[in-house]
Order: C-alpha cells, then structure tokens, then sequence
C-alpha cells in the first residue's frame, strides 16, 4: 500500500491515513472520551417547512459511537461563504461549545474545507458535516474486501478537496531525489500520492466488477429471477432477508449496519427460486463520492429484475425517505426497474399483515408485512411467484399454503 504518512500534518479525522490499514482512521477513533461529546447543528435554508427532523442527524452520530449532549437550529436565506452558518449563530455554537465542554460540532450538512477550518477556529473545537459523518459510519461497517477499498475510495477522494493550504509544513519548498521533483512543494506530494492511491483503488475496483458481472450472467443464463432488497437505512432490509433466505445477515437496530452485499436463493415452489440480494441501505443526501465509489455494489440493483423497496411503515416521516430512495435509484440507473413495495414493520402500529395491493395489471404491487413476526412472509413469495410466471400462462401457478413463519411462529 501507498505511504500517505505525509498527509497527517494537522492530524484531523477527515486526514487521517497509517499505510497497511486500507483506509483512513475513523472519527471515534481519533478523538478522546472527553471530545465525544456531540452538539448538533442543523441551518435551515429558506423559508419552506422542515423535511426532516435532528432526529435522523442524532441516531447517525449515536450510530459512530459518538453522545450526542444537545442539538441547536437555526435558518438563514442561504449559507454564509465564510462559516456556513453566519456570525450570529456561531457566537451561539461556541458559547454552548465553551459552556457545555463539547468536544465535536457536527453539521447537518455539506462543508466546504473553507468553512469547516473558519468554524474549527471560531468554535475551538473539531467540527465535521454530515458527509464526513455517513463515511465515518461506512468505514465502521464495511467488512468484506470489496465494502472497504470501495470506503477507502470514498474518503480519499474526499481528501483530495480538502487539501488546502492548512498544514503549516505545506508552505516549504522540498527538492528531492526520487519521492519528489526539484522544488516540489509538500502540497504537491501530498496530491501526487493521493492519486496514486486512488487509481490503483479504482483499478482493483474494476477487476470486482468484471467478476460481479460474469456471476451475474451466469444467474441471467439460467432464467433466474434476480431481485434485490433496496431501501432507507434501518428500514428491516436485513431482517426481511434472512427471514425469506433463512439466511444469517447482520442485523441491528442502527443505521448502515449492512454494507456489503449478500446474495442468497429463494425457493418459491418445486423448479422455481429467484436469487434475492440484500444491499447497502440509503438515506437522504448520500455522499455523491459514496455513490460514485460504492458502484460496484449498486449495479447489483440497476440489474436485477424487481426491486423490493423495503418501507419502515411505522416511521412518520416514511414518505420523505422513499422519494430519497427514489432519488438515489434515479442517479445509479435503478429508477426503470420494476418495484414491489413492501411496507414493513406494521406489528409496531398494531396492523395486520399480509395485505396486498394490485396494480392495473393485477400483478401484486405492494404487501403489509412484518420481517420481525413472519406476517405478509407467504404474500411476499407470492408476489415473486407471479413475477416468475411465464408470460401467457396466468393462473397456472402454484398457489403457496400458509407457513409457520407467515405467522411469526
């Protein structure tokens, strides 16, 4: 691996890199019991109504290992150049930053490197946005080969924008032999490596595509139905996969706790199974560097057959985080696939599940169901068994009995 150890100079997280770790140190890592105290800042532009709530912002942070001690808001017309959040309401921050001992300011958005050293420097403390947060989290949770060069491409390219003239060593003029030219200044290095790291990354990355392909022409030669798990994050994606796979997916109450992609088959009826895929979960303004790096992993959804779009059916804000996924889908190619709307979770609203909704077709376009109980388990298999009927031949497939796991015992 590389040696970026000449990036380390001011020692921030979003900087961080040891040669032979695969990747850039993490937030939680770096930082003290003490400067793990989080204050939420969230600036509301315009005057339109409030999408989402801080609520969101605090289960990311409390997700990284991070105690959240109190959130602030503000609005504003558009963003200060200089700060983000404007003169006044950084005065606000750093009092309660002082008073309160907070060691960690997170932005509930995207910093320019600009405003987050200005904020740095007015608040006294380390202050990170919303995007060095998501890739916090995604460097925790990636565990196969592929999820961490695939998050160790996200954070460098993150770096890269961030190398401004803030380290006090940069201003030097170095001549050398070898590692650098005559005159190269450290900057200059610094970059230099960056995109040494960053192409052979996207050259591995490459070579794990190809192989994804070829897997997955192998399952389109055989007449299987692909379908893949997509959805917000923490919306029981997992969960619904493993109860359909009986499969043995990591499962937690928190955001981002699947990363790589897990594919299993499911047998619908005697011949008939489809290959179900269990995917990265998404949320509202993902990284545009996370979904440029993590591409290898999408494509799995811009390919298959039928997307599953797993809804949190107990969360208010439910409608504001399918059109995110939307959005997201629409950017990796994903929107034309066809969707199977699953609404999940029911048994926290006391609902029934199994109840199915048909499209003008008659084809089953959305089932109430529970992932933790089994309920809607039985409708859900159904509605891949029509998906896999021939066309022309309506009515002759078989129709599923009632499970065990249909009732959640």
């Amino acid at each position: 691996m590389t040696d970026l150890g000449p990036l380390l100079g001011r020692g921030r997280a979003s900087a961080r890199t040891k040669a032979g770790q695969g990747g850039l140190e993490r937030v939680s890592e770096e930082v003290s019991a003490n400067a793990q105290r989080v204050l939420l800042v969230r600036l509301v532009l315009g005057r339109g109504p409030v999408e989402f709530s801080l609520d969101e912002l605090q289960r990311l942070a409390q997700s990284a290992g991070l105690t959240v001690v109190g959130w602030m808001e503000g609005r504003r017309e558009r963003p200060d150049p200089s700060t983000f959040l404007g003169s006044g309401k950084v005065e606000e921050v750093a009092a309660r930053v002082q008073a309160e001992a907070i060691g960690l300011v997170i932005v509930d958005d995207e910093l320019s490197p600009v405003q987050e050293r200005n904020l740095e420097q007015r608040l006294g403390c380390r202050v990170i946005d919303r995007t060095s947060l998501i890739l916090d989290i995604f460097a925790q949770r990636a565990r196969s080969h592929t999820g961490q060069l695939q998050v160790e491409l996200a954070q460098l390219k993150r770096l890269s924008t961030r190398l401004v003239r803030g380290w006090t060593h940069l201003e030097r003029q170095k001549g050398g032999i070898g590692l650098r030219g005559p005159g190269e200044t450290q900057l200059e290095t610094d970059r230099r490596l960056l995109a040494v790291r960053v192409k052979t990354l996207q050259s591995r990355l490459v070579k794990v595509r190809r192989t994804v392909q070829l897997q997955r022409r192998a399952r389109q030669r055989a007449g299987v139905l692909n379908v893949s798990l997509v959805g917000y994050t923490n919306a029981g994606k997992s969960t619904l996969f493993n109860r359909l796979t009986q499969g043995d997916s990591y499962v937690a109450d928190q955001l981002f706790a699947t990363l790589d992609t897990l594919t299993r088959r499911v047998y619908l009826a005697p011949g008939l199974q489809v290959t179900l895929s269990d995917t990265v979960g998404f949320v509202r303004r993902l990284p545009h560097t996370l979904v440029d790096a993590f591409r290898a992993t999408l494509e799995e959804t811009r390919e298959a057959d039928l997307l599953v779009l797993v809804v949190d059916h107990a969360d208010p804000e439910r409608e504001a985080q399918i059109e995110a996924v939307n959005l997201v889908l629409a950017e990796i190619g994903a929107d034309q696939v066809p969707q199977l709307r699953v609404y999940n979770k029911v048994d926290l609203l006391a609902q029934e599940g199994g109840r199915i909704e048909r499209d003008a077709c008659g084809t089953i376009s959305a089932v109430w169901a529970s992932a933790l109980t089994g309920m809607g388990l039985n409708e859900i298999r159904q509605a891949f068994l029509e998906r896999c009927q021939s066309p022309g031949r309506p009515g002759e497939l078989p129709v599923l009995q009632e499970t065990q796991d249909s009732h959640g015992t």
